[in-house]
Protein backbone atom coordinates (compact mmCIF):
# COMPACT_ATOMS: atom_id res chain seq x y z
CA UNK A 1 0.00 0.00 0.00
CA UNK A 2 2.81 2.43 0.90
CA UNK A 3 4.47 1.76 -2.46
CA UNK A 4 1.28 2.67 -4.27
CA UNK A 5 0.98 5.92 -2.26
CA UNK A 6 4.62 6.82 -3.02
CA UNK A 7 4.10 6.06 -6.71
CA UNK A 8 0.91 8.18 -6.75
CA UNK A 9 2.66 11.09 -4.96
CA UNK A 10 5.64 10.82 -7.29
CA UNK A 11 3.29 10.70 -10.28
CA UNK A 12 1.41 13.75 -8.96
CA UNK A 13 4.69 15.69 -8.53
CA UNK A 14 5.86 14.79 -12.05
CA UNK A 15 2.51 15.67 -13.66
CA UNK A 16 2.19 18.97 -11.77
CA UNK A 17 5.78 19.81 -12.77
CA UNK A 18 4.98 19.13 -16.41
CA UNK A 19 1.79 21.20 -16.23
CA UNK A 20 3.72 24.06 -14.61
CA UNK A 21 6.49 23.84 -17.25
CA UNK A 22 3.94 23.76 -20.07
CA UNK A 23 2.15 26.81 -18.64
CA UNK A 24 5.44 28.67 -18.37
CA UNK A 25 6.35 27.72 -21.94
CA UNK A 26 2.93 28.66 -23.32
CA UNK A 27 2.85 31.99 -21.48
CA UNK A 28 6.46 32.81 -22.35
CA UNK A 29 6.07 32.01 -26.05
CA UNK A 30 2.83 33.99 -26.34
CA UNK A 31 4.58 36.93 -24.68
CA UNK A 32 7.43 36.55 -27.15
CA UNK A 33 4.94 36.39 -30.01
CA UNK A 34 3.33 39.60 -28.80
CA UNK A 35 6.70 41.31 -28.64
CA UNK A 36 7.67 40.03 -32.09
CA UNK A 37 4.32 41.03 -33.59
CA UNK A 38 4.60 44.58 -32.32
CA UNK A 39 5.66 46.92 -35.09
CA UNK A 40 9.04 48.35 -34.19
CA UNK A 41 8.87 52.05 -33.57
CA UNK A 42 11.86 53.54 -35.34
CA UNK A 43 13.15 56.74 -33.88
CA UNK A 44 13.19 58.80 -37.03
CA UNK A 45 14.29 62.25 -36.09
CA UNK A 46 12.75 64.86 -38.30
CA UNK A 47 14.83 67.94 -39.08
CA UNK A 48 14.53 70.79 -36.62
CA UNK A 49 12.52 73.81 -37.63
CA UNK A 50 14.20 77.22 -37.90
CA UNK A 51 12.67 78.23 -34.55
CA UNK A 52 13.90 75.02 -32.88
CA UNK A 53 17.41 75.56 -34.27
CA UNK A 54 17.47 79.13 -33.00
CA UNK A 55 16.27 77.98 -29.57
CA UNK A 56 18.95 75.25 -29.44
CA UNK A 57 21.63 77.77 -30.47
CA UNK A 58 20.49 80.23 -27.78
CA UNK A 59 20.61 77.45 -25.20
CA UNK A 60 24.14 76.42 -26.29
CA UNK A 61 25.35 80.05 -26.29
CA UNK A 62 24.48 80.21 -22.56
CA UNK A 63 26.81 77.25 -21.78
CA UNK A 64 30.47 77.85 -20.83
CA UNK A 65 31.59 76.57 -24.27
CA UNK A 66 29.11 78.84 -26.01
CA UNK A 67 30.20 81.89 -23.98
CA UNK A 68 33.86 81.15 -24.75
CA UNK A 69 33.07 80.74 -28.47
CA UNK A 70 31.14 84.04 -28.60
CA UNK A 71 34.08 85.86 -26.95
CA UNK A 72 36.49 84.33 -29.44
CA UNK A 73 34.19 85.20 -32.35
CA UNK A 74 34.17 88.86 -31.25
CA UNK A 75 37.97 88.97 -30.84
CA UNK A 76 40.34 90.14 -33.60
CA UNK A 77 41.49 86.54 -34.21
CA UNK A 78 37.91 85.30 -34.46
CA UNK A 79 36.90 88.09 -36.82
CA UNK A 80 39.88 87.30 -39.08
CA UNK A 81 38.96 83.60 -39.24
CA UNK A 82 35.31 84.47 -39.90
CA UNK A 83 36.27 86.87 -42.72
CA UNK A 84 38.43 84.18 -44.36
CA UNK A 85 35.61 81.64 -44.09
CA UNK A 86 33.12 84.09 -45.58
CA UNK A 87 35.46 84.70 -48.53
CA UNK A 88 35.02 81.12 -49.80
CA UNK A 89 31.56 80.33 -48.40
CA UNK A 90 29.87 80.54 -51.83
CA UNK A 91 32.34 78.02 -53.31
CA UNK A 92 31.72 75.72 -50.35
CA UNK A 93 27.93 76.05 -50.65
CA UNK A 94 27.98 75.47 -54.42
CA UNK A 95 30.77 72.82 -54.25
CA UNK A 96 32.78 74.62 -56.95
CA UNK A 97 36.51 74.69 -57.67
CA UNK A 98 38.83 76.79 -55.52
CA UNK A 99 42.39 77.47 -56.70
CA UNK A 100 44.85 76.86 -53.89
CA UNK A 101 48.60 76.78 -53.25
CA UNK A 102 50.16 74.41 -50.72
CA UNK A 103 51.98 76.52 -48.11
CA UNK A 104 52.86 73.82 -45.56
CA UNK A 105 52.76 70.02 -45.56
CA UNK A 106 51.84 69.87 -41.88
CA UNK A 107 49.07 71.27 -39.73
CA UNK A 108 49.60 73.74 -36.86
CA UNK A 109 51.20 72.09 -33.82
CA UNK A 110 48.75 70.51 -31.41
CA UNK A 111 46.03 70.07 -34.02
CA UNK A 112 43.85 66.98 -33.81
CA UNK A 113 42.37 66.98 -37.28
CA UNK A 114 44.16 63.92 -38.65
CA UNK A 115 46.05 64.24 -41.93
CA UNK A 116 46.09 67.65 -43.57
CA UNK A 117 48.09 70.58 -44.86
CA UNK A 118 47.99 74.37 -45.05
CA UNK A 119 46.82 76.02 -48.27
CA UNK A 120 46.40 79.58 -49.48
CA UNK A 121 43.23 80.51 -51.36
CA UNK A 122 42.68 84.08 -52.59
CA UNK A 123 45.47 85.38 -50.35
CA UNK A 124 44.17 83.78 -47.09
CA UNK A 125 45.54 80.73 -45.28
CA UNK A 126 43.32 77.72 -44.55
CA UNK A 127 43.69 74.34 -42.92
CA UNK A 128 42.86 71.61 -45.45
CA UNK A 129 41.94 68.57 -43.34
CA UNK A 130 41.25 65.07 -44.63
CA UNK A 131 40.66 63.16 -41.39
CA UNK A 132 42.26 60.12 -39.84
CA UNK A 133 44.84 58.38 -41.94
CA UNK A 134 44.57 54.61 -42.27
CA UNK A 135 47.93 52.92 -42.01
CA UNK A 136 49.23 49.99 -43.99
CA UNK A 137 48.99 48.79 -47.56
CA UNK A 138 46.25 46.91 -49.34
CA UNK A 139 46.45 43.65 -51.30
CA UNK A 140 47.75 45.35 -54.43
CA UNK A 141 50.59 46.90 -52.37
CA UNK A 142 49.24 50.44 -52.69
CA UNK A 143 49.39 52.84 -49.78
CA UNK A 144 46.33 54.34 -48.17
CA UNK A 145 43.83 56.72 -49.76
CA UNK A 146 46.09 59.74 -49.11
CA UNK A 147 49.06 58.34 -51.07
CA UNK A 148 48.96 60.95 -53.85
CA UNK A 149 48.39 63.78 -51.36
CA UNK A 150 51.65 62.80 -49.66
CA UNK A 151 53.44 63.53 -52.94
CA UNK A 152 52.43 67.19 -52.88
CA UNK A 153 55.13 69.78 -52.23
CA UNK A 154 55.09 73.32 -50.91
CA UNK A 155 54.07 75.78 -53.68
CA UNK A 156 52.18 73.10 -55.64
CA UNK A 157 49.04 74.53 -57.23
CA UNK A 158 45.92 72.49 -56.59
CA UNK A 159 42.18 72.71 -57.13
CA UNK A 160 40.04 72.02 -54.06
CA UNK A 161 36.35 71.27 -53.64
CA UNK A 162 34.64 70.94 -50.29
CA UNK A 163 31.19 70.61 -48.79
CA UNK A 164 32.17 72.00 -45.39
CA UNK A 165 34.15 74.75 -43.69
CA UNK A 166 34.36 75.15 -39.93
CA UNK A 167 35.89 77.45 -37.31
CA UNK A 168 37.22 76.72 -33.84
CA UNK A 169 38.85 78.97 -31.22
CA UNK A 170 41.79 76.53 -31.06
CA UNK A 171 42.80 77.31 -34.65
CA UNK A 172 43.85 80.61 -36.23
CA UNK A 173 42.53 79.52 -39.63
CA UNK A 174 39.24 78.21 -41.03
CA UNK A 175 39.18 74.43 -41.50
CA UNK A 176 38.21 73.13 -44.94
CA UNK A 177 37.17 69.48 -45.15
CA UNK A 178 39.07 68.05 -48.10
CA UNK A 179 36.53 66.30 -50.33
CA UNK A 180 38.25 66.62 -53.70
CA UNK A 181 41.75 67.64 -54.79
CA UNK A 182 43.09 67.97 -58.31
CA UNK A 183 46.60 68.78 -59.57
CA UNK A 184 47.64 69.27 -63.19
CA UNK A 185 44.10 68.36 -64.36
CA UNK A 186 44.31 64.96 -62.59
CA UNK A 187 42.21 63.94 -59.59
CA UNK A 188 44.59 63.02 -56.77
CA UNK A 189 41.98 62.66 -54.03
CA UNK A 190 38.23 62.17 -53.87
CA UNK A 191 36.52 61.37 -50.59
CA UNK A 192 34.66 58.07 -50.73
CA UNK A 193 30.93 58.45 -50.10
CA UNK A 194 29.80 57.50 -46.59
CA UNK A 195 28.36 54.01 -46.20
CA UNK A 196 24.60 54.20 -45.99
CA UNK A 197 24.69 57.84 -47.06
CA UNK A 198 23.63 59.53 -50.23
Amino acid sequence: MRKIIYVLILLLVVVSGLVFSFAQFAYGSSANREIKNETPKKSISKPLSVAERKAALKKWEATPDGIMYKKWEASAAGKKVHASATKISKSIKDYTNMDGVVTSLSLPSGSRLGFGMMVMINGDDYILAFGTEKSGKNILNYNNEFEQLHRLKVNDKIIIRSHNISKAPKYSYPIISGDYVERDSKTIYKRAPRKGGC
